[in-house]
């Protein structure tokens, strides 16, 4: 693939300074807002269908086509396929829930969940994390860094122990981070900086250090990491037989997630690949909902590409005068300060997007279901499940709508709010504690026996 028609460009206007892909920005110096990857699509060879991306799979020998990110590659081209890392990235399921759907509300057939737990570290950042070091390693970048909350820090750092070209340093909050996805990081070989503060203070932290010393920054204000975000969608549409489902359902941290989305939907639509959208639902927790206040309570909107800048400004200003800091158990989105704001915003005017909020008694009842139906999850894919629960109870969502929610990571990644759960007084509403009985094996009969 050539790259020659791939370049930076600021989201917010048409008009907007463009610069090349060989450079290295995640904000533009004119506006400082954060880039996007546009392409021009008459020199991108693109298929009539996306049903012509199967034939990869006849090519699974090749590490490209076996990636469930790369054999789209034609979907986000701003690299040659000699300059691409991969480490076998996108393997994840696209799985029909019966059981979580009952538990939703929806009908029998009608509830998928993407689980992008089975990713080589366990979560879905590793999609664009492939993508970022993609990047890294077209410009030659010999130290990366990243701030996070865990699952950011663990791609990145698997990337690097992975291939050796280059070094990670990583930013974390104090005490905000799950010990699964720390262990991750420290056995893979990154340099990790933990700062008092939270992740907002660690993100405005790194990006300085990174714009100072020249430090390849992987967080998703980098905006080739979204690009690699895209595939989500594109194996969620090949799960379903390239039919595009009436909702998707995704928690919302940094929101990422949600732009990669809309991106890949508006390209999707632009280059007639499909005749329709989504609609996409964005779940806060409740106690970092920063973009559920602004758009639900105070009417933040795309707006055709001119949000009211003014009423982020005066939100965060409140925010910074309240010292007021995020605060859930689902740490993957414990973010006050989304770096993709705008851009989740463009996702949810063009996907005709709502934003709910839920606590996280409702999370973590939704990852219960989850994983009571087999697939573990962490947390904040919890919120996906309460979330759609929740829109079908205010008969959003209707109960013959094909739903698909985003499990972002392994229910490994926290473990131990996983016992915390099913272990905690007063007892929740699924929980499954542990039986204590006596070392006596009549005693232990009477408890098999009384299990129905």
């Amino acid at each position: 693939m050539s790259t020659d028609f791939a370049y930076q460009s600021s989201i917010l206007a048409a008009d907007s300074p463009t610069y090349d892909v060989g450079q290295v920005l995640t904000a533009c110096p004119e506006t400082g807002e954060l880039l996007d990857i546009q392409y021009d699509w008459d020199k991108v060879e693109v298929p009539s269908s996306l049903k012509e991306f199967e034939s990869a799979w006849s090519n699974r020998n090749h590490p490209l086509d076996y990636s469930g990110v790369w054999r789209f590659r034609n979907l986000f081209p701003f690299a040659s396929d000699d300059q691409i890392v991969t480490i076998g990235e996108g393997q994840t399921l696209l799985q029909r829930s019966n059981s979580v759907a009952k538990y939703v509300g929806m009908n029998e057939g009608q509830l998928f969940l993407q689980y992008e737990g089975l990713n080589p570290s366990g979560s879905f950042k590793d999609n664009g994390m492939t993508a970022a070091s993609t990047h890294a390693h077209m410009v030659g970048a010999k130290i990366a860094a990243c701030a996070s909350t865990g699952n950011t820090s663990a791609s990145l750092a698997i990337y690097a122990g992975t291939t050796k070209l280059f070094k990670v340093i990583v930013f974390v909050g104090s005490g905000k981070i799950a010990y699964g996805k720390l262990s991750q990081a420290l056995d893979y070989g990154a340099t990790t900086l933990q700062i008092q503060g939270d992740f907002d203070d660690a993100l405005k932290q790194v990006r300085e250090v990174c714009q100072s010393a020249g430090i390849y920054l992987c967080n998703s204000v980098n905006p080739f990491r979204l690009e690699g975000q895209k595939s989500i969608m594109y194996r969620v549409l090949e799960g379903l037989n390239w039919e595009v489902p009436d909702w998707i359902v995704v928690p919302g941290g940094n929101l990422g997630n949600s732009s990669a989305f809309g991106k890949a939907f508006m390209e999707l639509k632009h280059l007639g690949l499909i005749d329709r959208v989504p609609r996409l639902a964005v779940i806060n927790a409740q106690g970092a909902n920063t973009l559920y206040q602004l758009v639900e309570k105070q009417g933040l909107c795309w707006n055709g590409g001119n949000p009211d800048s003014t009423l982020i400004d005066s939100f965060y200003q409140n925010m910074d005068a309240e010292n007021h800091r995020a605060n859930t158990l689902a740490s993957a989105i414990e973010i006050n300060r989304p770096v993709n704001l705008k851009k989740c915003l463009r996702a949810l005017e063009f996907c005709d997007g709502v934003v709910r909020e839920v606590d996280d008694h409702e999370i973590l009842a939704g990852k219960a279901q989850v994983g009571a139906g087999g697939f573990g999850c962490e947390p904040a894919s919890g919120a996906s499940v309460a979330g759609a629960k929740l829109l079908r109870e205010q008969g959003v969502i209707a109960p013959s709508d094909r739903v698909v929610c985003i499990l972002t990571g392994h229910q490994l990644k926290d473990p131990n709010a996983t016992v915390n759960y099913h272990s905690g007084q007063p007892a929740p509403e699924f929980q499954n504690a542990p039986i204590v009985v006596e070392n006596d094996f009549g005693k232990i009969m009477e408890v098999i026996d009384s299990i129905e």
